[in-house]
Protein backbone atom coordinates (compact mmCIF):
# COMPACT_ATOMS: atom_id res chain seq x y z
CA UNK A 1 0.00 0.00 0.00
CA UNK A 2 1.13 3.48 -1.13
CA UNK A 3 0.45 6.56 1.73
CA UNK A 4 1.27 9.88 0.39
CA UNK A 5 0.70 11.62 3.98
CA UNK A 6 1.65 11.67 7.24
CA UNK A 7 1.62 13.81 10.57
CA UNK A 8 4.92 14.87 11.06
CA UNK A 9 6.26 16.67 14.19
CA UNK A 10 9.05 18.27 12.98
CA UNK A 11 11.74 18.74 10.01
CA UNK A 12 15.30 19.44 11.61
CA UNK A 13 17.61 20.42 8.68
CA UNK A 14 21.75 20.42 9.48
CA UNK A 15 21.62 17.22 12.52
CA UNK A 16 24.75 16.07 13.85
CA UNK A 17 22.85 13.83 16.40
CA UNK A 18 20.42 11.59 14.82
CA UNK A 19 23.11 9.24 12.28
CA UNK A 20 26.35 9.90 10.47
CA UNK A 21 27.24 12.85 8.74
CA UNK A 22 25.03 15.85 8.11
CA UNK A 23 21.69 14.88 8.64
CA UNK A 24 17.86 15.74 8.04
CA UNK A 25 15.81 14.50 10.38
CA UNK A 26 12.11 13.65 10.33
CA UNK A 27 10.53 13.56 13.35
CA UNK A 28 6.76 11.81 12.48
CA UNK A 29 4.26 11.75 15.13
CA UNK A 30 2.79 8.52 16.93
CA UNK A 31 4.75 5.91 19.04
CA UNK A 32 3.67 2.38 20.40
CA UNK A 33 5.66 2.53 23.73
CA UNK A 34 5.53 5.41 26.80
CA UNK A 35 8.90 5.79 28.07
CA UNK A 36 8.95 7.48 30.85
CA UNK A 37 12.05 9.41 30.51
CA UNK A 38 11.03 10.51 26.74
CA UNK A 39 12.94 12.91 25.40
CA UNK A 40 10.44 13.41 22.52
CA UNK A 41 7.08 13.19 24.49
CA UNK A 42 5.58 15.58 21.69
CA UNK A 43 6.08 12.67 19.34
CA UNK A 44 4.36 10.31 21.56
CA UNK A 45 0.54 11.07 20.40
CA UNK A 46 -0.45 9.95 16.80
CA UNK A 47 -2.49 13.78 16.55
CA UNK A 48 -1.71 17.67 16.59
CA UNK A 49 -0.94 18.90 19.96
CA UNK A 50 -0.26 22.07 21.54
CA UNK A 51 2.73 22.61 23.30
CA UNK A 52 2.21 25.13 25.98
CA UNK A 53 5.60 27.37 27.05
CA UNK A 54 4.46 28.89 30.16
CA UNK A 55 7.68 31.71 30.24
CA UNK A 56 6.63 33.09 27.25
CA UNK A 57 2.45 33.21 28.12
CA UNK A 58 1.60 36.59 28.61
CA UNK A 59 -1.72 35.42 29.63
CA UNK A 60 -3.60 37.39 27.38
CA UNK A 61 -6.63 34.76 26.93
CA UNK A 62 -6.59 34.88 23.56
CA UNK A 63 -4.86 31.66 22.68
CA UNK A 64 -8.43 30.31 20.19
CA UNK A 65 -7.24 33.30 18.15
CA UNK A 66 -3.71 32.31 17.75
CA UNK A 67 -0.62 33.15 20.03
CA UNK A 68 0.65 36.34 19.48
CA UNK A 69 3.81 35.46 22.28
CA UNK A 70 4.38 32.02 20.48
CA UNK A 71 4.04 30.38 23.88
CA UNK A 72 1.31 27.98 22.45
CA UNK A 73 2.84 26.33 19.46
CA UNK A 74 1.27 23.33 17.39
CA UNK A 75 2.73 19.69 16.64
CA UNK A 76 1.88 17.62 14.15
CA UNK A 77 0.96 18.92 10.36
CA UNK A 78 -0.04 16.09 7.49
CA UNK A 79 2.45 16.37 4.75
CA UNK A 80 2.89 14.85 1.65
CA UNK A 81 5.95 12.52 1.10
CA UNK A 82 6.87 15.44 -2.12
CA UNK A 83 6.94 17.81 0.63
CA UNK A 84 9.06 16.09 3.35
CA UNK A 85 11.30 15.16 0.69
CA UNK A 86 11.77 18.69 -1.13
CA UNK A 87 12.83 19.71 2.68
CA UNK A 88 15.30 16.64 2.77
CA UNK A 89 16.43 17.95 -1.03
CA UNK A 90 17.46 21.47 0.48
CA UNK A 91 20.51 20.31 2.17
CA UNK A 92 21.43 17.22 -0.66
CA UNK A 93 25.03 18.96 -1.37
CA UNK A 94 25.76 19.00 2.35
CA UNK A 95 25.38 15.20 2.77
CA UNK A 96 28.27 14.02 1.07
CA UNK A 97 29.28 10.14 1.49
CA UNK A 98 28.05 9.97 5.03
CA UNK A 99 25.18 12.28 5.55
CA UNK A 100 21.20 11.45 4.47
CA UNK A 101 18.32 11.51 5.81
CA UNK A 102 16.73 9.85 9.36
CA UNK A 103 12.94 9.58 9.78
CA UNK A 104 12.46 9.34 13.44
CA UNK A 105 10.28 10.28 15.84
CA UNK A 106 7.96 9.45 17.53
CA UNK A 107 8.27 5.75 15.98
CA UNK A 108 8.60 4.89 12.55
CA UNK A 109 6.86 1.87 12.16
CA UNK A 110 3.78 3.47 13.94
CA UNK A 111 3.16 5.14 9.95
CA UNK A 112 5.35 2.50 8.14
CA UNK A 113 3.60 3.04 4.85
CA UNK A 114 4.11 6.61 5.03
CA UNK A 115 7.69 5.96 6.17
CA UNK A 116 8.38 3.58 3.96
CA UNK A 117 7.46 6.43 0.95
CA UNK A 118 9.74 8.63 2.36
CA UNK A 119 12.50 6.32 2.11
CA UNK A 120 12.03 4.98 -1.03
CA UNK A 121 11.97 8.29 -2.09
CA UNK A 122 14.35 9.55 -0.85
CA UNK A 123 16.76 6.24 -1.35
CA UNK A 124 15.50 7.17 -5.59
CA UNK A 125 17.54 10.39 -5.58
CA UNK A 126 20.77 8.86 -4.19
CA UNK A 127 20.19 10.24 -0.52
CA UNK A 128 21.41 7.96 2.40
CA UNK A 129 18.80 6.71 4.55
CA UNK A 130 18.62 5.71 7.86
CA UNK A 131 15.97 5.11 10.80
CA UNK A 132 15.87 5.43 14.25
CA UNK A 133 13.50 2.74 15.54
CA UNK A 134 12.32 1.20 19.11
CA UNK A 135 11.95 -1.79 17.33
CA UNK A 136 8.65 -2.72 19.38
CA UNK A 137 6.16 -4.03 16.02
CA UNK A 138 5.16 -6.46 13.46
CA UNK A 139 8.05 -7.75 11.91
CA UNK A 140 6.04 -6.74 8.55
CA UNK A 141 5.78 -3.35 9.47
CA UNK A 142 9.67 -3.35 9.93
CA UNK A 143 10.81 -5.35 6.88
CA UNK A 144 8.47 -2.48 4.92
CA UNK A 145 11.18 -0.05 6.14
CA UNK A 146 14.27 -2.09 5.84
CA UNK A 147 13.60 -2.74 1.81
CA UNK A 148 14.47 1.28 1.64
CA UNK A 149 16.91 1.91 4.37
CA UNK A 150 20.89 1.64 4.63
CA UNK A 151 20.75 2.20 8.61
CA UNK A 152 18.74 1.28 11.48
CA UNK A 153 19.68 3.19 14.58
CA UNK A 154 17.61 0.60 17.08
CA UNK A 155 17.18 0.90 21.10
CA UNK A 156 16.90 -1.70 23.58
CA UNK A 157 16.78 -0.01 26.98
CA UNK A 158 16.16 -2.93 29.52
CA UNK A 159 17.22 -6.64 29.34
CA UNK A 160 15.27 -7.59 31.83
CA UNK A 161 11.30 -7.92 30.24
CA UNK A 162 9.55 -7.15 33.51
CA UNK A 163 11.50 -3.95 34.17
CA UNK A 164 10.66 -3.08 30.24
CA UNK A 165 7.16 -3.45 30.48
CA UNK A 166 7.28 -1.30 33.54
CA UNK A 167 9.23 1.54 32.49
CA UNK A 168 8.09 1.66 28.81
CA UNK A 169 4.92 0.03 28.51
CA UNK A 170 6.25 -2.69 25.97
CA UNK A 171 7.36 -6.48 26.14
CA UNK A 172 11.22 -6.65 24.59
CA UNK A 173 11.09 -10.02 23.36
CA UNK A 174 9.17 -8.79 20.78
CA UNK A 175 12.66 -6.46 19.85
CA UNK A 176 14.73 -8.91 20.92
CA UNK A 177 13.46 -11.23 17.75
CA UNK A 178 13.10 -8.11 15.60
CA UNK A 179 16.61 -6.93 16.35
CA UNK A 180 18.03 -10.61 15.41
CA UNK A 181 15.83 -10.99 12.08
CA UNK A 182 16.81 -7.18 11.43
CA UNK A 183 20.50 -7.92 11.52
CA UNK A 184 20.04 -11.61 9.50
CA UNK A 185 19.19 -9.09 6.62
CA UNK A 186 22.72 -7.71 6.56
CA UNK A 187 21.26 -4.03 7.01
CA UNK A 188 23.59 -2.15 9.52
CA UNK A 189 22.54 -1.56 12.82
CA UNK A 190 23.97 0.68 15.90
CA UNK A 191 21.91 -0.09 19.12
CA UNK A 192 21.78 1.80 22.09
CA UNK A 193 20.66 1.80 25.60
CA UNK A 194 19.82 5.70 26.86
CA UNK A 195 20.76 5.41 30.61
CA UNK A 196 18.84 6.21 33.59
CA UNK A 197 20.13 6.46 36.90
CA UNK A 198 17.95 4.34 39.35
CA UNK A 199 16.43 2.31 36.10
CA UNK A 200 18.73 0.54 34.08
CA UNK A 201 22.44 1.91 34.92
CA UNK A 202 23.37 -1.03 36.25
CA UNK A 203 26.19 -3.42 35.78
CA UNK A 204 23.85 -5.91 35.61
CA UNK A 205 21.13 -4.79 32.67
CA UNK A 206 24.36 -3.23 30.85
CA UNK A 207 26.07 -6.23 30.93
CA UNK A 208 22.83 -7.86 29.37
CA UNK A 209 22.08 -5.95 26.57
CA UNK A 210 26.16 -5.56 25.50
CA UNK A 211 26.28 -9.26 25.65
CA UNK A 212 22.94 -9.61 23.48
CA UNK A 213 24.80 -6.60 21.12
CA UNK A 214 28.04 -7.96 20.80
CA UNK A 215 25.51 -11.46 18.90
CA UNK A 216 24.63 -9.45 16.35
CA UNK A 217 25.60 -10.29 12.79
CA UNK A 218 25.74 -6.49 11.34
CA UNK A 219 26.13 -4.47 14.60
CA UNK A 220 27.94 -1.57 14.08
CA UNK A 221 28.79 -0.69 17.60
CA UNK A 222 26.66 -0.53 20.99
CA UNK A 223 25.72 3.14 22.02
CA UNK A 224 25.57 4.08 25.76
CA UNK A 225 23.17 7.86 25.99
CA UNK A 226 23.61 9.16 29.24
CA UNK A 227 19.77 10.80 30.20
CA UNK A 228 19.39 14.46 30.22
CA UNK A 229 16.75 16.85 31.16
CA UNK A 230 16.68 18.52 27.71
CA UNK A 231 12.79 17.16 26.93
CA UNK A 232 11.73 18.75 29.99
CA UNK A 233 12.08 22.30 28.22
CA UNK A 234 10.13 21.70 25.54
CA UNK A 235 7.12 23.40 27.61
CA UNK A 236 4.00 21.50 28.74
CA UNK A 237 2.36 19.20 27.03
CA UNK A 238 -1.58 18.90 26.51
CA UNK A 239 -2.13 15.63 27.95
CA UNK A 240 0.74 14.41 28.80
CA UNK A 241 2.70 14.51 32.05
CA UNK A 242 6.50 14.73 32.23
CA UNK A 243 8.96 13.03 34.86
CA UNK A 244 12.30 14.31 35.52
CA UNK A 245 15.12 11.43 36.39
CA UNK A 246 18.55 11.79 37.29
CA UNK A 247 21.52 11.62 34.55
CA UNK A 248 24.02 9.10 36.21
CA UNK A 249 26.89 10.05 37.77
CA UNK A 250 30.39 9.60 35.98
CA UNK A 251 31.50 6.89 38.58
CA UNK A 252 28.43 4.65 37.27
CA UNK A 253 29.28 5.46 33.84
CA UNK A 254 32.57 4.13 34.31
CA UNK A 255 31.31 1.22 35.81
CA UNK A 256 28.87 0.25 32.94
CA UNK A 257 31.64 0.89 30.00
CA UNK A 258 33.80 -1.45 31.68
CA UNK A 259 31.46 -3.62 31.96
CA UNK A 260 30.05 -3.34 28.47
CA UNK A 261 33.72 -3.39 26.55
CA UNK A 262 34.10 -6.55 28.59
CA UNK A 263 31.33 -8.01 26.54
CA UNK A 264 30.95 -6.06 23.02
CA UNK A 265 34.31 -4.81 21.11
CA UNK A 266 32.83 -1.71 19.96
CA UNK A 267 31.38 0.48 22.49
CA UNK A 268 30.70 4.32 22.22
CA UNK A 269 29.16 7.02 24.51
CA UNK A 270 27.12 9.65 23.37
CA UNK A 271 29.12 8.80 19.83
CA UNK A 272 32.44 8.68 21.10
CA UNK A 273 34.07 5.75 21.33
CA UNK A 274 35.24 4.49 24.70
Amino acid sequence: MIINTGLVADIQRYSLHDGPGIRTSVFLKGCNMNCLWCHNPETIALKPQYMINEEKCIGCGQCEDGCFADARVLCGVEMTVDEVVNVVMLDAPYYGEDGGVTVTGGEPTVQAEFSTSILKACREKGIHTAIETNMFSSWNNIELLLKHTDLVMADLKFFDNTLHKKWTGADNNIIKENLLKTSMTGVPIILRTPVVAGLNATVDEISQIADFASKLPSLLYYELLPYHKLGLSKGKLEGITQISFEKPNEEILNQICITAKDKCSNVRMANKKV
